[in-house]
């Protein structure tokens, strides 16, 4: 499975402080050998990946290729955009 990466996810890794932009790498290439499938509530159509208590990582698959959409460092942000599909 190939890992994209979009733009705006990009932006967010590159603000995000070292050690955590690690985690995100390390989950990022565990995602590409082994693609979790848990799906968000409420008929969002994407996929949702814990990377810590607080950060998430928002995707797509679509055929084997999985399209990471957002990098969330932080609950607040992550529930904010959550909140803005209800």
């Amino acid at each position: 499975m190939a890992v994209r990466i979009s733009s705006k996810a990009e932006k967010e890794l590159d603000g995000m402080a070292d050690d955590l932009r690690l985690l995100f790498v390390k989950h990022l290439r565990k995602m590409q050998s082994m693609p979790p499938r848990r799906h968000m509530k409420h008929g969002i159509p994407h996929h949702v990946e814990e990377v810590t208590k607080q950060a998430r990582i928002i995707y797509q698959t679509q055929n084997q290729d999985i399209y990471i959409i957002h990098c969330f460092k932080n609950h607040k942000e992550y529930e904010r955009w959550y909140k803005s599909y209800k």
